[in-house]
């Protein structure tokens, strides 16, 4: 996985899932990271698409790696995702540690976002930049007051309570999820209604530094920054037939061959021992539960 991948084909890969609705993205480093649900719209001559109440760009994805895989789960499940990463040794490093004013947000996705000043919240995180945009007065001045002020968890809590919008940066790519307030302004989310895009900030994982899950067999030397969910064949309750060879194309194409061999044996009816990997074992699972579904009702 490390062999540098077909340019056209990864681009083929980002903006296809774009022109996908059904498609989930997730844009970030673990433990901080922009959820943009399916629904998003593409935006057409970009790698780009909007939602209601925020944005996904990518700039050049050259020097992105796709990697697909998948994880078992209880009960006969399993999940998948296409992990968009950067090889460690072009993630960038001396990243702020502390709250900072970047200036205006020039290459936000909405023409009208552009004037809104950006402050990185200082998280060093390898992976991506968190960033608060902000254009009301009152905002812009508690950002100010706190810049060169490291992100605690109480400094995170009171600048993340602020009517800011969120903005993720990684690798020359970005997620926006607009707030609340500014969302339900535009016309673009209603009352009582989730605004789409969100950011997710779970402190517990953030402390651990890692670059993702132990159970996602992301290769060793990637980082990611990002994922794609391609609709998932147990979404609707029983088992989608098509949304499985759609991604099994995916583990073709962007996946490791050696657990796609295993699979592959598995579900060739073929008795194979325990892997001595955990991915493998996670790949074991998989296959069983997928040949459950595939051959009968599902788990028993």
């Amino acid at each position: 996985m490390r062999q540098r991948q077909d340019a056209a084909a990864l681009r083929g890969l980002i903006a296809g899932a774009l022109a996908d609705p059904r498609t989930g993205w997730s844009l970030g480093a673990y433990g901080a990271a922009i959820l943009v649900p399916p629904g998003a719209r593409p935006l057409p001559g970009r790698l780009a698409a909007v939602a209601p109440g925020g944005a996904l760009a990518f700039g050049d994805p050259g020097a992105l790696r796709a990697f697909a895989y998948e994880t078992a789960l209880g009960g006969g499940a399993w999940s998948h995702a296409v992990a968009l990463c950067l090889p460690a040794e072009s993630c960038p490093t001396g990243l702020p540690d502390r709250v900072t004013a970047l200036g205006p947000d020039r290459a936000a996705a909405r023409p009208e976002d552009r004037d809104g000043e950006l402050f990185d919240l200082g998280l060093g995180l390898r992976a991506a930049r968190l960033c608060l945009r902000a254009r009301d007065g009152a905002a812009l001045a508690a950002l100010r007051a706190a810049r060169g002020r490291a992100p605690s968890e109480a400094v995170l809590a009171a600048l993340l309570a602020l009517p800011c919008d969120r903005v993720v940066l990684a690798g020359g790519h970005r997620a926006e999820a607009l707030h609340r307030g500014e969302a339900l302004h535009r016309g673009e989310a209603r009352p009582g209604e989730d605004a789409g895009p969100r950011l997710q900030i779970l402190p517990k994982l953030l402390r651990q530094r890692r670059s993702h899950a132990a159970t996602a067999p992301i290769p060793a030397g990637l980082v990611p920054i990002g994922s794609l969910q391609p609709p998932h064949p147990l979404a609707g309750g029983g088992f989608d037939a098509a949304r499985h060879r759609a991604f099994q194309a995916l583990l073709a194409a962007f996946g490791d061959p050696d657990l796609l061999a295993l699979k592959r044996r598995v579900l060739a009816g073929e008795a194979v021992p325990p892997p001595a990997t955990r991915a493998g074992r996670g790949s074991l699972r998989v296959a069983q539960a997928q040949a459950r579904w595939r051959d009968g009702p599902g788990p028993a």
